[in-house]
């Protein structure tokens, strides 16, 4: 009786070489590694990096996931090693899917992650789909997360390196998404030993700077790309605080987030404001005082819930969430409402909730990445 073969290291039985890894390339040394690392290790590799965005003089650019020299990087990388690279233009479906909500969700008075929606609606959907119909038998990113088996099937999990989680941006992995999703590099303990890889493996990106801004926003200025998007969106108001009482003006909701000290052009008071709403129907902007920031209960919706059992038994459940990608985790309660809903209590009240950005659920004695939501309004 032939033994049975031994487990690869993407988890199938049977060897590197009868193993099919498309691996997303974004052009930069993360996932340069990971293709570089697979090749090496003799899977039959295919490199897919999307072209997402008008590569234009404008977004062309050190900092910007998504420009023309990323794809020329990719391409470098993939021929180098030794795998076929393709580009797949996903413009139209990165714009009806991330670019039009982002926009509208700013208008709305809301505060966008874009990243989360692209892994979630692009690359998580639609190349994952494409790297299916190439036969491949997983997925790979650059991600800087973790999957490990447990006890009913894949977990995701937060990555070895703290600094370089990327958890956040990927609660609303699926579980059956994660099921055919490998991240290689979420063991590693800091970014050093990655570009150690890229030198190793001589990519020619192993020097390269990372990714910073969102892809689509020259330069971090939102309110320029929208104000493109969507002509005359940035109407004229006025600044009032908590009572109503008018303090200034602005030239457009679109220029603040809830939060916001800074470029509020009011002066002349003893105490700080801070931007506590803003009401897009009234085209005001709420300022007020730091304690009036402080939230002790949101409204999520959207859930995708990666704990074990339906997401409604989860009632009472302590768990630590992030509301935003840059502050730590806190303890805080579920309320679920229903399979996608709930409301969340947290145990010590936090400043600066805005609608639109993602909370995301952890295990307080564990990596273990419990899922998210989206915060609402209510």
């Amino acid at each position: 009786m032939p033994l049975d073969p031994a487990i690869n290291s993407l988890g199938f039985a049977k060897a590197p070489a009868d193993t099919r890894v498309v691996v997303a390339m974004s052009g930069g040394v993360d996932s340069s590694v990971v293709a570089a690392q697979l090749a090496e290790e003799g899977y039959d590799v295919v490199g897919v990096t999307l072209q997402l965005y008008d590569h234009g003089a404008a977004l062309a650019k050190k900092g910007a996931c998504c420009a023309g020299r990323d794809i020329h990087d990719a391409r470098r990388v993939a021929e180098e090693m030794g795998f076929p690279h393709y580009v797949l233009d996903y413009e139209n479906i990165f714009k009806d899917a991330v670019i039009d909500e982002f926009a509208d969700s700013y208008l709305g008075g809301a505060t966008p992650v874009p990243c989360i929606r692209c892994n979630e609606r692009v690359k998580f959907k639609d190349l994952l789909a494409t790297a299916k119909d190439l036969d491949a038998d997983c997925m790979a990113t650059g991600h800087y997360i973790q999957r490990k088996m447990g006890t009913h099937g894949p977990e995701l999990h937060r990555a070895a390196d703290t600094a370089r989680d990327q958890s956040y941006f990927l609660f609303s992995t699926t579980s059956e998404q994660l099921d055919y999703l490998r991240f290689p590099l979420g063991h590693l303990h800091s970014k050093a030993e990655t570009r150690a890889l890229a030198k190793r493996y001589g990519l020619p990106v192993a020097d390269k700077p990372d990714s910073q801004d969102i892809c689509f926003v020259p330069n971090g200025d939102y309110a320029a790309v929208i104000e493109k998007l969507r002509p005359g969106a940035a109407d004229p108001g006025e600044i009032v605080d908590t009572e109503g009482r008018v303090l200034g003006t602005h030239t457009g909701v679109i220029h603040y987030t809830v939060g916001q000290r800074r470029g509020l052009g009011i002066g002349g008071l003893s105490d700080p404001l801070y931007v506590i709403k803003l009401d897009v129907k009234t085209r005001r902007v709420i300022v007020g005082p730091r304690k009036a920031l402080a939230t002790r209960r949101i409204p999520v919706r959207e859930i995708n819930w990666l704990g074990d059992g339906p997401f409604e038994e989860a009632k009472g459940q302590t768990v630590e969430v992030k509301i935003r990608s840059t502050r730590p985790s806190g303890d805080a309660v579920l309320h679920p409402i229903s399979a996608t809903e709930a409301e969340i209590e947290l145990m010590t009240p936090e400043i600066g909730v805005s609608p639109g950005q993602a909370c995301v659920f952890y295990d307080p004695g564990s990596t273990r990445v419990l899922g998210g939501g989206w915060i609402h309004k209510g």
